[in-house]
């Protein structure tokens, strides 16, 4: 493996991102089948999960940024988004309160932080995010979740201008179709942020605490 994850991601200055792990995005209740089934296939949900329980053995804090709506849209209806003017059609969806938006089950443990937004493809912007990561001495974030075709670019692109360094779970992180997502590893994400597997993580993090 290139990178010294050792030196890039040490568990004393780092945090896991989960972007979206929720169950309307990719579990039981979710609305993008097409997401959902790559997802099913290749694991992610598994990986994010790996990635969260070797980064609390390691004494890294695990954020959960998820996103939300308030059932009178407030705060969040736009009209210079025709993505989001999509979503806001259904009043349903992923409600503040609703089993939508809910973390999927198994994923959440005492100890972990959420970080919620309203608005937006990314989890920075408009939130407590930033401060939050500071107030830990976090200099490096470690990126999973959904999508790669909005959030975790814009993950990488907002965590790098504010200065910290990423690395992005690569088995932890799935895009739709998929073969666009593995096309934005390559060519976006990839000047941005350092890209290992769930297991490179793990087995970086276990030397480091040897």
């Amino acid at each position: 493996m290139a990178t010294d994850l050792r030196t890039l991601a040490p568990p004393g200055r780092s945090a896991l991102l989960l972007m979206e792990l929720q169950r309307g995005v990719a579990g039981d209740l979710a609305t993008f089948p097409d997401l959902t089934r790559t997802c099913a296939e290749r694991g992610v949900v598994g990986h994010a999960a790996d990635a969260a329980r070797t980064a609390r053995a390691a004494g890294v804090r695990v954020v959960h940024c998820t996103a939300a709506f308030r059932a009178d849209r407030a705060g969040s209806h736009t009209d210079n988004c025709a993505f989001i003017k999509g979503l806001l059609r259904d009043p349903g969806h992923m409600l503040e309160g609703s089993g939508a938006a809910e973390i999927i089950p198994g994923l959440f443990e005492p100890g972990d932080l959420e970080s919620r937004r309203y608005h937006g493809f990314t989890p920075f912007t408009g939130t407590s995010l930033d401060q939050t990561l500071r107030s830990l001495r976090v200099e490096t974030v470690v990126a999973a979740g959904l999508s790669l075709n909005l959030g975790i670019p814009g993950l990488c692109l907002e965590a790098v201008a504010l200065g910290y360094r990423v690395v992005v779970l690569t088995d932890a992180v799935a895009g739709t179709p998929a073969e666009y997502g593995d096309a934005v590893l390559a060519h976006t994400v990839a000047p941005l942020a350092a890209r290992a597997t769930s297991a490179e993580l793990a087995a970086a993090w276990r030397q480091e605490n040897a």
